[in-house]
């Protein structure tokens, strides 16, 4: 088992688009998401309304009927405080009625924390024209419905502040741990079969079960220490959040090893159903093209249309890039992320069911 593993391993490392898919095509996205920085993604906005708002205005009916709000709802201040500092609320509004003193008939203030630096600049536009849009509508001239109060040097609390990196990174680790699986399986098991390899295999002592324990695990050898290097890079050279240090790094490594495992069915799978060599490609592209799209890797799932979100929530890419980000920034342990998890096993007891029925030896 451990000749096989050297020498698969050995071949991995000579494999160019083996180095292209679970290497340097991540890397790459890294560097340039890295460089570019804090440039924010277009979605909508999750916010709460301090109870203390005066609701009976129309800026509060805008929102509540604005494509880019969503209104949450939280049952103590302290949930509320939690979001907020892990960067899952964009902000908290505040709607007041101005005294006859004032031009404005009423006041918002917006609060939020530097763990969205990607969401309250966009979040602070999107009032700003709902102030704008709801002035024109009722006064049809210059004055304005309500003032904005926000100042970003007091109204954004310094905490942890979120960067483009920590959306990115657990997005790219996710897609090298699914293309690493699915094609570098699925190919290198056609190829030992459609070579022979496999035949002379079964003329040596070695059982079926360490011919297949040994070429996985040159794959997991080889795709843990390629996660280690994009977590090392994000981390060193561009400041990707890892909240509680080595521990939160053990348990992303943890994390690659199962998803990577589940990823691994999938190949079994192509390479069972794949007729040739063409034929791999479009198989496995049907396994990972969607959830490379769909799978939250560059965009948040939330900016998805409503009916598209389900099928995105399906997908086993989606909720290991979840759990990754809940650990590296949130700073959850593995017990929190429970949910993602048992998923991502209930996608491994599925797919390796199918990948039995379907593997061939010959």
């Amino acid at each position: 088992m451990w000749a096989i593993t050297k020498g698969s391993l050995r071949a991995i490392t000579r494999s160019p688009s083996a180095m292209i898919f679970s290497f340097i095509f991540p890397f790459i996205f890294i560097l340039v998401f890295g460089f570019i920085g804090n440039s924010g993604m277009k979605q909508s906005f999750k916010v709460f309304i301090d109870p203390k708002s005066d609701t009976s205005n129309a800026i509060y009916q805008t929102l509540t009927t604005s494509e880019f709000i969503k209104l949450q709802q939280y049952k103590n201040v302290e949930e509320c405080k939690s979001d907020l500092n892990k960067g899952r609320l964009a902000g908290i509004i505040l709607i007041t009625k101005n005294d006859t003193t004032k031009k404005s008939p009423y006041q918002v203030a917006l609060k939020s924390t530097s763990s969205s630096n990607d969401k309250w600049p966009q979040l602070k536009s999107v009032l700003d024209n709902t102030i704008n849009l709801v002035s024109n509508k009722i006064y049809k001239d210059r004055l304005s419905y309500a003032d904005f109060d926000f100042n970003p040097q007091y109204d954004v609390e310094q905490v942890r502040e979120y960067k483009t990196i920590d959306f990115i990174l657990p997005g790219q680790l996710g897609f090298s741990l699914l293309s690493a699986g699915v094609f570098g399986v699925a190919f290198m098991f056609f190829n030992l079969r459609n070579t022979l390899v496999l035949k002379r295999f079964f003329a040596t002592p070695i059982n079926r079960t360490f011919i297949i324990l040994g070429e996985g695990l040159s794959r997991v050898i080889f795709q843990m220490i390629t996660a280690v290097v994009i977590i090392a890079v994000g981390y060193f050279f561009f400041g990707f959040t890892l909240i509680h240090h080595f521990q939160t790094f053990m348990d992303m490594m943890f994390l690659s090893f199962i998803g990577l495992v589940i990823f691994m069915g999938f190949g079994f799978i192509v390479s069972g159903i794949a007729k040739s060599d063409s034929t791999i490609p479009p198989f496995a592209n049907l396994i990972t093209l969607p959830q490379f799209l769909l799978g939250g890797t560059f965009f948040s799932i939330e900016s998805f249309p409503k009916w598209l979100q389900p099928i995105s929530k399906a997908m086993p890419l989606t909720h290991l890039n979840i759990a990754f980000r809940n650990i590296a920034f949130e700073g959850q342990s593995l017990w929190q992320v429970r949910g993602e998890i048992g998923i991502l096993l209930l996608w491994g007891v599925v797919v390796y069911f199918v990948a039995v029925k379907v593997f061939k030896w010959e």
